[in-house]
């Protein structure tokens, strides 16, 4: 099963499945453990275009990028083009290897601001804010998008969806990644997958990645095969799971996908613990960023009713390292690693700004 290695314009990355922008998951102790468990590429958390440009410690983790942590996309979100030009300026300046523009965020919050999704509605704000990327950026790293499949599901709003692709492509953007569920649709109901299999066709040789319901490695490797879509944007298939990037690879290259081990798992979960605390400044101020991933590690233990009531105890620090060697104890494992198969895959209940 052989697929082409995905470039995004100049940045290569190798294996068409990469780590997606999930607002309030991705920042950099998630990507380090990701990329440590296969990930080529990943998308920091999306960020208003204002936390960008405003000085303070806010801005400064934003725009911390280490050498450990490339490629790297600087995803952001707002309303007024000039800001984004700005914000896309300093995402180059802190080191990001490709800025992302976020078209495709359905919470309701932003949509009130007239920000993420609800630019689909506005072809012409849309394409000034890629534009002002563009000219600010200068060539210096790629220029993506992200977009869902219209703002609703009428004909007027697939015909603005058309209008943005085909501009943002004219004006230079290197990729697009399309979610095929509409704003309105949020996360309620599947992903139109031959959605992107018609996007695909329009835009012929351009590079367009997809997202939307991928749950496990057989999901990504699915959609490579029936869209035709360059790569994948894995988002809330890889909370609790940075060993699907590894997965992948190994479906793509003819070999059975394992599932982690107890003892993966507890490495995966004490990395993130060790780099997360200096970069929250401490361990209380780290658990609540740490606890969520936690829990979502539990979605593959063979008892994972029991895991997940375990690790929802979680109050302070303190319960963190006991807690993780109690639910992942070698004795949970079978002796070998197991082959994964399609029916263990996890779908999280995740509501957040995150495909």
């Amino acid at each position: 099963m052989q697929f082409a290695p995905l470039s995004i314009g100049k940045v290569h990355v190798g294996l068409p499945a990469v780590q997606a922008a999930l607002s309030g998951y991705s920042e950099l102790a998630m990507r380090l453990v990701a990329r440590e468990c296969g990930a080529p590429y990943a998308v920091h958390e999306v960020v208003l275009d204002m936390n960008v440009l405003q000085k303070g410690k806010l801005q400064r983790r934003i725009l911390s990028v280490p050498e450990q942590d490339h490629p790297v996309g600087g995803q952001i979100m707002g309303s007024v083009p000039d800001n984004f030009g700005a914000a896309a300026r300093e995402f180059v300046r802190g080191g990001y290897d490709v800025v992302d523009i976020n078209f495709g965020c359905p919470v309701n919050k932003v949509l009130g601001r007239r920000r993420g999704g609800w630019l689909l509605q506005d072809p012409d704000t849309a394409l000034a804010m890629v534009d002002a990327v563009v000219q600010e950026v200068g060539g210096e790293v790629p220029v993506t998008v992200k977009m869902r499949r219209g703002f609703d599901d009428s004909p007027e709003a697939e015909q603005r969806f058309f209008t943005i692709l085909e501009g943002a492509i004219a004006r230079g953007v290197s990729a697009v990644t399309v979610h095929p569920r509409t704003v309105v649709q949020k996360y309620v109901g599947p992903s139109r997958w031959e959605f992107l299999t018609r996007c695909k066709k329009h835009v012929g040789d351009f590079t367009l990645l997809g997202s939307g319901d991928l749950f496990s490695a057989f999901d990504v490797v699915a959609m490579l095969r029936e869209t035709g879509v360059n790569g994948v944007t894995i988002a809330r298939g890889c909370i609790g799971n940075p060993f699907v990037f590894t997965q992948v690879r190994e479906l793509l290259e003819g070999r059975p996908a394992l599932r982690p081990t107890c003892a993966m798992q507890r490495a995966a979960i004490l990395r993130h613990w060790q780099l997360a605390v200096p970069y929250y400044g401490n361990e209380r101020t780290a658990l609540p960023h740490v606890r969520m991933h936690v829990i979502k590690y539990g979605q593959f233990h063979r008892e994972p009713i029991w895991a997940r009531d375990r690790l929802v105890s979680m109050r302070g620090p303190e319960h963190l390292l006991p807690l993780v060697e109690e639910v992942f104890h070698d004795r949970f494992d079978e002796g070998v690693a197991r082959e994964l198969g399609p029916a263990d895959a996890v779908i999280p209940g995740i509501s957040s700004c995150t495909e």
